[in-house]
């Protein structure tokens, strides 16, 4: 995917904020370089709600005594939910969150809410966090603006490094 003319001005901005970065040659074996350390986790961690999570992964979440006491109207939810999921959750959606919540709402079936609440987030690039929205906590993930898998490229480094 490529970035935007305005993220590509928020990266060039980045990068001639870090000394390090900035003081490399403008060429292509400095722009692999600069995407691969952008590539890298970001430090301090940043935490992101996952926008692709697979119904297998949400299955294994799941505790059998949880699905095991479900009520006959959330039992219905929750399989309607995997029904028109197309396989994939989007944990960045609030609605998601809060449906799989409601669904395993009884106190008993903490184990899997907890469960659920930790797969649901996972650990940000150092571009991911760049452009991402919120405070980026594991109380409080950001959302991105990329799908999960989303890799910085030389070509973006390098169009990002010749703007003017």
């Amino acid at each position: 995917m490529a970035l935007t003319p305005a993220q590509l001005i928020t990266l060039k901005a980045d990068i001639l904020a870090d000394p390090t970065l900035s003081a490399l040659p403008n060429n292509s074996d400095s722009s692999f370089e600069i995407a691969r350390v952008y590539n890298l986790a970001a430090t301090p961690e940043f935490i992101l709600w996952r926008k692709s999570v697979g119904i297998s992964e949400v299955g294994r979440a799941m505790r059998n005594s949880d699905i095991a006491n479900l009520t006959t109207a959330n039992n219905a939810r929750l399989q309607t939910l995997s029904m028109y999921s197309g396989d994939i959750f989007d944990a960045s959606n609030t609605d998601t969150r809060q449906g799989f919540d409601d669904i395993f709402s009884v106190a008993g079936a903490a184990p899997t809410r907890a469960a659920l609440l930790v797969i649901w987030k996972r650990s940000a690039s150092r571009a991911e966090k760049l452009f991402a929205t919120g405070p980026g906590t594991d109380a409080l993930p950001a959302i991105s603006v990329f799908a999960d898998g989303f890799s910085l490229g030389l070509n973006d480094v390098s169009s990002a490094r010749n703007l003017p």
